[in-house]
């Protein structure tokens, strides 16, 4: 019989084991950027369609309160579940987006009273990252005209709060 085999334990070796951590390492190396460049796109995405929300809601709410015009907020577009429809709670975006913050991204919105009208004739609706290079790389505004304009964010830059600092975005492809 012969007894090479008899010395040898069962298991793996320091070396062998370092190497298999090692190969996960690289391995975790490539993926992560990969994900997190995705988590990036989903969360600009959800932040572009959130803007187009916010305009669809800006025009029901001028339809139904057109003495006031536009919603001179972005809480008077939401309310809390369950929702009684008024000027200051409309019901038409759900409390999340209402609230100021969803998927990674903040938003606000506002009516603009142009040319010494008593109702707000105008309204800008906009989104940037939470949290820069995290949660996205862009930031999202719309107004009255309906098209969604795009510009490269910064860290730490609010949403576009007026018509003019919308203008400047880039409309989107």
């Amino acid at each position: 019989m012969h007894k090479t085999g008899m010395n040898r334990r069962n298991g793996f070796s320091l070396i062998e084991l370092l190497i298999v951590v090692a190969i996960i390492l690289v391995l975790a190396a490539l993926a992560i950027p990969n994900l997190m460049r995705a988590r990036i796109a989903a969360d600009e995405s959800s932040a572009a369609g959130s803007v187009r929300q916010i305009a669809t809601a800006e025009v029901a709410y001028h339809a139904t309160y057109s003495l006031i015009g536009y919603a001179p907020n972005l809480a008077s577009l939401g309310g809390v579940v369950p929702c009684t429809p008024s000027a200051a709670t409309a019901c038409i975006l759900d409390d999340k987006l209402s609230a100021g913050l969803k998927s990674g991204y903040q938003f606000s919105a506002s009516g603009l009273a142009t040319a010494g009208s008593l109702t707000n004739t105008e309204y800008v609706g906009g989104a940037a990252p939470d949290t820069f290079n995290q949660s996205g790389v862009r930031d999202f505004c719309i107004i009255s005209d309906g098209v969604l304009r795009i510009n490269p964010g910064a860290p730490g830059t609010p949403p576009a709060g007026t018509v003019a600092a919308c203008l400047a975005y880039q409309p989107a492809p």
